[in-house]
């Protein structure tokens, strides 16, 4: 059942694409390119002179670590083809035949944005539409079921989660006591 749901909302949503040129351009960009303003943001944020930033920083790259392993751990164990290999689809982009579940992109813009969002909510709000935006291009252009994203949003949002509580409880408190402390924390 919940295949079925989830191939129809794929197809709902993929037979738009090819309909609207710059709608497509956008959701072109959105899946192979906009990853990349995720990786200016971690280095915008870690060469700040915040010490919170870099906690951030710190953080959303041990979240990406574990996420992404957790994201490889589960596409093996549970291979699913991408749909452009088991269904006609309107495939937007060119990609390999590789494991659809769960989406890579999904994981490391939520993972990313998720961190973001809970040391500064105002970034994180817009780093979050960005990653949702990324997640629907990769349905858009035939890549991704939304179960695919939607799972890689959970591991990324979970994981990051746990990593901001453990790193409250038990590397930065006992080390460095507050983030006043934090090496490099120069504003006073």
């Amino acid at each position: 059942m919940l295949q079925s749901w989830d191939y129809s909302l794929f197809s709902w949503i993929n037979n738009a694409a090819g309909s609207f040129p710059a709608l497509d351009a956008i959701m072109r960009f959105l899946s192979k390119d906009a990853e990349y303003l995720f990786y200016l943001a971690v280095i915008v944020y870690c060469f700040t002179r915040r010490g919170t930033d870099r906690r951030m920083v710190v953080q959303a790259l041990v979240s990406a670590f574990v996420a992404f392993g957790i994201g490889s751990v589960l596409g093996h164990l549970f291979y699913r083809d991408r749909p452009f290999v088991a269904h006609h689809v309107h495939q937007m982009i060119d990609h390999a035949a590789n494991a659809s579940f769960p989406s890579n992109h999904s994981i490391g813009s939520f993972v990313i944005a998720f961190s973001i969002f809970l040391c500064r909510k105002k970034d994180g709000a817009f780093w979050l539409l960005l990653a949702a935006l990324i997640g629907f291009s990769r349905v858009w252009n035939g890549v991704h079921y939304p179960t695919d994203v939607i799972s890689g949003a959970i591991i990324a949002i979970v994981v990051s989660a746990v990593v901001y509580k453990l790193f409250d409880k038990l590397v930065w408190s006992r080390r460095f006591g507050s983030w006043r402390t934090f090496p490099g924390n120069y504003s006073r």
